[in-house]
């Protein structure tokens, strides 16, 4: 366990992943971020390999999809018996576990994030799928930016 603290010490101790990364946290809470803005800054600046940037962004973004999660679970859960409600509770019952794919999404991924702790979802499903869903858009990012600027 020691060497993964070392090694995210590593990663956050230049001040463009540590922005980086509270940049990917505060934009997966609901407070408002621009991660994609940061993500295509670091990148730009040719300062760390581009698997470092992506480590971070996703880190920092899961925790914050995972803070959303946490919220959710203070929240009372008084679901039982109703028949509407917020859309993010109507997919996660349709589809479970596997709309944590889109936390990534503006404003959704939040609600779903914060819904699947308020319906006391089990963690680990949830800790892997937002990840999962949250890699993939900064992957995508990254191979869309450089795609693009070879253009």
């Amino acid at each position: 366990m020691d060497a993964v603290f070392a090694y995210l010490d590593t990663l956050l101790a230049g001040s463009t992943l540590t922005l980086l990364f509270v940049t990917g946290f505060l934009s997966a809470t609901i407070l408002p971020g621009g991660s994609e803005a940061a993500l295509l800054g670091a990148l730009s600046l040719h300062q760390y390999p581009v698997s470092d940037i992506i480590i971070v962004s996703t880190l920092g973004n899961t925790l914050g999809g995972l803070t959303n999660y946490w919220i959710g679970l203070w929240i009372p859960n008084r679901t039982h018996g109703t028949k509407h409600g917020h859309k993010a509770i109507a997919w996660l019952h349709k589809y479970g576990y596997w709309t944590l794919l889109f936390s990534w999404a503006p404003v959704i991924g939040d609600t779903l994030c914060l819904t699947a702790g308020w319906l006391r979802m089990r963690f680990l499903p949830c800790l892997l799928l937002i990840t999962f869903g949250k890699l993939v858009r900064y992957m995508t990012l990254v191979w869309l930016f450089t795609s693009l600027s070879h253009l």
